[in-house]
């Protein structure tokens, strides 16, 4: 059976070190003159949209003021990480690199992404493993504030891609997060969990992912856990 695979980014491939963060921290602070609650804010799953809505609603600012000045924080911050952002900052998760490997020589595997960063961010942040050519479609933070509607779109884009229609068990979505394990649920698809980010292994099992890992640093179960 083809497989579409669907990789997150943050704590599934990589560890930018907390220069996203910092990155955006810094433009928040320009364009609304503070940062909102980011000690302990838990950015697990989320799309860079809603990370700037709930720290500004965290702040006290209301919803028309945050519409208003978050597409300069989206641009601003894009902009910056880029400049920012170097290859001594980005750290793959292990496994990485020999699992994508093997899923590029597999016929049966179509990788994409699946991520709440801004495209254009992603992109920054694959850029020094030298992975980014091989994911050349994907849903971003970017196309939609909320989460759970980027799969559809992924799917779409897929298609526009490959000329294949991929739908329910035929896609896999890879990540470290509830989010990513329940957000791809109403269309039937497969997660794989992998507890390299900020969620356990527990936490992730609790919420029924076809297969769970605790990293992907065995290439040949982690290939069998996606592709099936």
């Amino acid at each position: 059976m083809k497989r579409l695979v669907l990789f997150d980014i943050d704590g599934t491939l990589l560890s930018a070190g907390g220069i996203s963060a910092r990155c955006l921290g810094d433009v928040l602070a320009e364009v609304f003159g503070e940062t909102g609650p980011m000690d302990g804010y838990d950015y697990s799953g989320k799309t860079d949209p809603q990370i700037v809505r709930e720290l500004m609603r965290g702040a006290g600012r209301d919803d028309v003021e945050i519409e208003q000045k978050r597409p300069a924080v989206l641009e601003r911050y894009a902009t910056h990480l880029a400049n920012t952002l170097r290859p001594e900052h980005v750290t793959p998760k292990p496994g990485v690199h020999d699992l994508l490997l093997a899923l590029q020589e597999e016929p049966r595997a179509t990788l994409g992404l699946l991520t709440g960063n801004l495209e254009p961010c992603a992109r920054t942040k694959l850029l020094p493993l030298g992975i980014a050519d091989l994911f050349g479609f994907g849903a971003f933070g970017s196309d939609h504030e909320d989460r759970y509607r980027l799969p559809a779109l992924a799917l779409e884009r897929a298609r526009a891609a490959t000329g294949r229609r991929y739908e329910g068990g035929e896609v896999v979505i890879v990540g470290d997060s509830i989010h990513d394990v329940l957000c791809g649920r109403s269309l039937g698809v497969r997660a794989v969990a992998v507890a390299t980010g900020r969620t356990s292994l527990e936490a992730l099992r609790a919420q029924g992912p076809q297969r769970a890992l605790s990293d992907l640093s065995d290439t040949r179960r982690a290939v069998e856990a996606i592709l099936g």
